[in-house]
Order: structure tokens, then sequence, then C-alpha cells
């Protein structure tokens, strides 16, 4: 609000000394240059860090898995469906042209080619050299490399746990990097407000208020596919398979609910989480697997939004995306949302991500991102609340597999 309206008092006047809402739009594209920037290191530091700490039963991990993957692969679904269907980003066409104008020597040729087969689409991403994901901002890449890597470590570490050595040293060091990088990153969240701010003001100052005319649509098709996927995927599933109605599911899990919606974090809320899911008598063995380690796997909330904000905007800017390259959008949207629960404002260091995973040019994403900003308030709540749910559902599904083998 605040940079609305100095663009709408001042549009592009100088004020304050010369001081212009063009050069506050600048200051602003830094940072969210920066953001992106950061969040290839920590995105593969989180996945390492996660793989040498977490420890999962076998037989129980491998349930968590495959209960994870179908609810993903359902809200991508849904996801997909709407985006396709309703085509809600055409409304924004022609509009972002008064967002690029922020950016200079801007093109919005989509920045990937497809060959139309999904498989050789996916095929592109796998890093020729360590050092390419990094520099390409290869998101599936970096992932690939921190799961071999992880899982290489992790092994080392448990073959030399009672000698101790470099492998130690190593771990230590890997841990003590991904805090210094979510050190890094919460001084960067500080300044955030700021960059939306002069971003805000510049565009307004340039193009006026009705550019966010059309932001009601982003928020209104956001908003739907993760209420379809909570509200009506989630309880039938938890009733129908995991014999738990949607009273005892959404009544008894309300708190966590809430919680998860007010504090914006489905980390945060897991001590409630674990209360709820006690009061609906589910074991504690599947509570800890489903909240505490599942957490960093159940974040269909971020994942669906990832995928639904990236085909907005290629329907926004006229992209006609072949099926190929909508799978890469929800491969890399699944992928980049594993084992970032515990990072601050997840959804924000993966959105760059997964919007140049889509093929969208650098232009458009640095100058679009600031705008969604302004809505995801709203957004990263309702994101949070629906992985509080999915970490239930979890728990409730992995629940109902043990009774019934207890009862054989």
């Amino acid at each position: 609000m605040s940079g609305g309206l100095l663009g709408v008092l001042f549009g592009q006047e100088p004020y304050l000394g010369g001081l212009r809402n063009e050069q506050l739009g600048k200051l602003g594209l830094i940072v969210v240059s920066i953001l992106k920037t950061l969040a290839i290191p920590l995105i593969f530091f989180a996945i390492i860090d996660a793989l040498i700490r977490t420890t999962i039963p076998l037989r129980q991990g491998g349930k968590l898995l495959v209960i994870c993957f179908v609810n993903v692969t359902v809200a991508m679904t849904i996801g997909l469906s709407i985006m396709n269907s309703w085509q809600p980003g055409l409304l924004w066409y022609g509009h972002v042209d008064d967002l690029l104008h922020i950016v200079p020597e801007t093109k919005t040729a989509p920045a990937f080619t497809s060959s139309n087969h999904p498989l050789q689409d996916l095929a592109a991403y796998i890093p020729r050299t360590i050092a390419e994901p990094f520099s390409s901002h290869n998101i599936i890449g970096v992932v690939f490399l921190a799961l071999v890597i992880g899982v290489a470590v992790r092994v080392l570490h448990n073959k030399s746990a009672q000698t101790g050595g470099v492998i130690d040293w190593v771990v230590q060091a890997i841990q003590r990097i991904y805090e210094w990088l979510v050190k890094i990153l919460g001084w960067i969240i500080l300044i955030v407000p700021i960059a939306v701010f002069g971003i805000v003001a510049q565009v307004v100052g340039k193009s006026g208020l009705g550019v966010f005319s059309v932001l009601w649509i982003f928020l209104v098709a956001m908003l739907a596919g993760l209420a379809i996927h909570s509200l009506i995927y989630y309880p039938l599933i938890a009733w129908f398979i995991g014999k738990k109605s949607p009273k005892v599911y959404v009544g008894q899990g309300a708190d966590a609910i809430m919680t998860g919606l007010s504090c914006n974090s489905s980390l945060a809320t897991v001590p409630v989480t674990l209360r709820c899911l006690e009061r609906m008598n589910v074991s504690a063995q599947s509570s800890r697997l489903a909240a505490c380690v599942g957490t960093n796997l159940n974040n269909d909330g971020i994942t669906l939004y990832e995928a639904m904000a990236a085909l907005f905007l290629a329907q926004a800017l006229g992209f006609d995306l072949t099926v190929g390259k909508q799978l890469v959008i929800v491969v890399a949207s699944i992928i980049a949302g594993a084992g970032v629960a515990g990072i601050p404002e997840a959804g924000m260091i993966i959105m760059p991500l997964v919007l140049t995973a889509a093929g969208l040019p650098n232009e458009v994403i640095l100058a679009s991102i600031p705008l969604i900003m302004t809505v995801d308030w709203i957004i990263a709540r309702a994101r949070s609340a629906v992985n509080v749910m999915s970490d239930m559902l979890v728990a409730i599904l992995l629940d109902a597999g043990r009774q019934t083998a207890l009862h054989k």
C-alpha cells in the first residue's frame, strides 16, 4: 500500500533531493536477484543436511514416500486441471508489459526449447558437469546432485561413526554452512518488504494503480487449487481409507490447522499437530514419523502453488507450454519443495527456480515476483495450513496400514 501511494503521489517525478521511484525499483530488483542467487546453495545444503540427519525405518519410510507421492500427484493434477481448463493467466495477458517496463532491454521470448516429448524435456535438465546446475539455476540438476552427495556422505558417515575423521569434519562443515545460509536468508527477508515497496512504487509511478486490478484473479486461482486439494481430497481420503470422518479429521485437527494458518510454518506447528493426532487416536510412532520427519516431504501446499504460479505467468505472457514442459514444471516444483520445510519463507525461495525451470525470461521473473508478493501474505498462510493438513493425513494413513497389519 505504501509503495502504491508513493507511486501515485510522485509518479516519475523526483523527490527528497532528486530520488525517483525508478531508483527505488532498481534497488528492489537487486534484492530479488540476491534472493534468487541464494536459493540454489540453500536448497542444495538443506537437502544434504536433511539426508544426513534424518533416520527413517525402512518399511515405514517406504510407505511414507508412497503416500507423499500419491498426495502430491493428486495436488499437481488438480493444479494442472485448473490452469489448463480455466486458463486464468490469460486475464493478465498484456498487463505483464507494465511490469517489464521497469527492467531495461527486456525480451519476452521463452527461454526454453521444447522437444514435444516429456522424457527428453526432463533429460535436458540432467547436469553435464557438477558446476553446471549452479551456474544455470537448474533446480532439477541441483537436487539430483544433492541427493547423490547426501546419500554418499550419509553412508560414509555411518561407516566411520566409531572412528571419526574427515567425514565427521565434512558433516559438521555441511551443517555449519547450512546454518549460515539460513541466517543470511533471515537478514535478506528483513529487507524484502523494502524491495517490494520500491518496485511497487516504480510500477505504479509508471503505469498507475490499474496494474493491481488483475491481482485478484491470481489470488483466486491459487486459493481455489489449495482449497480443492485440502478441503475435498484430504477429508475424503482420511474418511474412506484412514477411517477418520471429516468431523474427526478437520474438527480434532482444527487447532493445528489454525496454528499453521496464523504462524505461517508447518514445522513450527509440529507440537500442536502431534497433540491433535493424539486426540484422533493416531499412534505416536505414525504421528512422529509424519509430522517430524515427513514434514520435509509433505509440502503439497508449496508445490501446488509453485506449479500453478508458473503456469499462470506463462499464460499471461502468451507461452503455449507443451505437456512435456508442464511436466518439467511439476517435477521442478516437487523436488524443489523437498527438504525446505525448515527454511523461512520457503515458497519465496523456490519460486524463482521453478519459474526458471518453466523457461520464463529472467527479466519477467525479477519483475513479477515483487508484484506477486503483495498477495503472498495470504497465500503463504493458506499453503502452511495445507501442509499441516498433509502431515495429519499422512499420519492417519500410516496408522491405518499399521493397524490393519496388527489385526491380521
